[in-house]
């Protein structure tokens, strides 16, 4: 399964994340600070999504009440 999101209230614009039998298989993330993307992409590749959720949900970025590994975990949901 595919998912596209639309981050909401960060800086990336587009998250496209493959996931297979419940885990994660690969994680593109277009705009936002792109080394970090890079590495929260190499991270969590073959983890559980539910792991990846338990993990990321719920972090923020400065004042903003969420943050770009939060929109990920977000948009993993969907694929619960």
């Amino acid at each position: 399964m595919t998912i596209q999101y639309q981050p909401r209230g960060v800086c990336s614009r587009q998250m496209l994340i493959e996931v297979e039998d419940g885990i994660v298989k690969s994680l593109q993330v277009m705009g936002g600070c792109h080394g970090n993307l890079q590495g929260i992409s190499k991270l969590v590749e073959g983890m559980k999504v539910e792991d990846v959720v338990a993990r990321l949900e719920g972090i923020r970025c400065g004042f903003k009440p969420t943050s770009c590994p939060d929109q990920l975990a977000q948009a993993l949901k969907q694929a619960l």
